[in-house]
């Protein structure tokens, strides 16, 4: 029978439910930037995907009335725009240009390493055993996977290195934002994050629409469908779920990406993995799950502890100012005359 306290908190469950979302659907953008990135170049396609993004995120804002965030949020809102939304985006797309994309996804597999390392070391988390070995299998089975794509690619210097920015672009975003969402709410964070990235890549608009005119409609609905669904969507849900968790966790479940992706060009793109890639993506899902499993007395101690972010509890009266009044209380027994001798 299962012991109840070692059983996940409602907040974990859906912490991890937003996770996998999110998950999900940064592997089916793989799928889609083949398709739209043969009709647009890398900056376009990066202003295009946050463009779009920017106007579905926006439009939730306004329906939910959360407005501009506190002004605390903002420097970690910046940063990560500007490192995450923007140069890694661009650069990753330049850089799948000039390298194979087994090199590229080994070489961007980095980032989550990147992100345990920084963690540690800017946000003072912990680096557990279990997170240390499942970064491991799964960076294994990244490589894995890797190898079994870069059979007839090629590979430059130049690309090795904007794949490496990349990583360490995506690494630096997600440090920063982590300490933003203690005062934000993840689609406040994520808005204006993909705002912030949006201005940035805004000296790509004219390559954009001199390219929008000539590429075909297939494109530029992948184009839009990168904006809405693997940024809007899966960045919010990423930043909800990171609220919930440490930036070195969150990082090694992205580890599932390269897994789902095989699966994804298999039944999309008709594009049959051989046994060295089916390896490589058991072993990346074998790493996340170690990664995300904890010991019994970790498990005690995150379901004694509240980990939802002050942001979200916004309106609502800390547990402590209920009034106690309230509290029914039991009546206090007669005491009786003490018997003479006793």
């Amino acid at each position: 029978m299962t012991n109840p306290s070692h059983s996940p908190s409602r907040p974990q469950r859906l912490a991890l439910a937003a996770a996998g979302v999110t998950v999900v659907l940064w592997a089916s953008a793989f799928v889609s930037i083949r398709s739209a990135g043969d009709a647009y170049s890398p900056g376009a396609l990066a202003l295009g995907r946050l463009l779009a993004g920017s106007l579905a995120l926006g439009c939730v804002l306004l329906i939910r009335r959360e407005g501009l965030p506190p002004r605390a949020a903002w420097p970690g809102i910046a940063v990560s725009g500007l490192l995450w939304f923007g140069v890694y985006m661009v650069v990753l797309n330049w850089g799948e240009q000039e390298v194979d994309a087994g090199t590229a996804a080994m070489v961007v597999n980095i980032g989550p390493i990147l992100i345990a390392l920084l963690g540690a070391r800017l946000l003072g988390e912990s680096l557990p055993p279990r997170l240390l070995a499942g970064m491991a299998v799964s960076f294994a089975g990244a490589v894995a996977v890797g190898l079994s794509m870069s059979g007839e690619g090629h590979a430059s210097v130049l690309g090795v290195l904007l794949c490496l920015l990349a990583a360490v672009g995506y690494a630096g975003g997600v440090v920063a934002q982590k300490p933003a969402l203690r005062h934000a709410s993840a689609l406040q964070v994520t808005t204006f994050g993909c705002l912030v990235g949006t201005v940035a890549c805004l000296p790509f608009a004219g390559r954009l629409i001199d390219e929008a005119g000539r590429a075909p409609v297939s494109a530029t609905l992948n184009m839009v469908y990168l904006g809405v669904f693997p940024t809007a969507l899966a960045f919010t849900t990423w930043a909800y779920a990171l609220a919930r968790t440490s930036a070195g966790r969150m990082g090694a479940t992205t580890y599932a990406v390269p897994a789902l992706v095989v699966l994804m060009a298999w039944i999309a793109l008709d594009e049959i993995p051989g046994l060295l890639t089916l390896a490589g993506g058991a072993l990346c899902l074998a790493g996340v799950a170690v990664s995300r499993s904890r010991t019994k007395k970790a498990a005690q101690a995150a379901g004694a502890t509240d980990t939802t972010p002050p942001a979200l509890t916004r309106g609502r009266p800390p547990q402590e100012s209920r009034p106690q009044e309230a509290r029914p209380q039991e009546p206090a027994p007669e005491r009786r005359p003490a018997r003479p001798g006793s």
